[in-house]
């Protein structure tokens, strides 16, 4: 079973060490990166959510979702909305249903707005980042057909 867990200072090493494929590495940032820049947005006036995605008692991926600002060139619609920013599932935990899992958590999470209310969650992808577009689809997000910093908008009503 998939769980989302507050960072904390006991878990935070394990989260730095996590990995996705060398393949993959220019479609996400590292999460010591995605943490930092989490800390930043917080100071300046922006909504991270950062969670350590867990299969039982092993952690297994990071989310980053931010609600409205995201510190980034963003599309319209991020005002008063939810972005999954960042998502990761460490390499030696891939092809195993977890990204799939996590996703359904992580809309769970967003469906009680616990930033505020919204009407939408959006995310920014690589074009070529099939494997992406295939999980966002298959929950039904849609191309916004807007394009932000060489990354596509997809969003899901929620």
């Amino acid at each position: 079973m998939i769980t989302l867990r507050k960072i904390t200072l006991d878990n935070r090493r394990e989260l730095f060490r996590l990995e996705v494929t060398k393949e993959q590495q220019h479609y996400v940032a590292s999460n010591l990166s995605s943490v930092a820049s989490c800390y930043v947005l917080a100071t300046n006036g922006g909504c991270p959510l950062p969670f350590a995605i867990y299969a039982e008692e092993q952690m297994v991926g990071f989310v980053m979702i931010v609600y409205g600002n995201t510190g980034y060139d963003q599309p319209e619609m991020a005002e008063n909305n939810y972005c999954i920013l960042r998502l990761m599932i460490g390499e030696n935990y891939q092809r195993r249903g977890y990204g799939r899992e996590a996703m359904v958590k992580i809309l769970e999470y967003m469906r009680l707005f616990p930033a505020g209310n919204a009407q939408y969650c959006w995310i920014p992808y690589e074009p070529d980042n099939t494997v992406a577009k295939s999980l966002y689809e298959s929950f039904g997000f849609r191309d916004s057909g807007e394009i932000y910093n060489n990354e596509r908008i997809t969003r899901l009503q929620l």
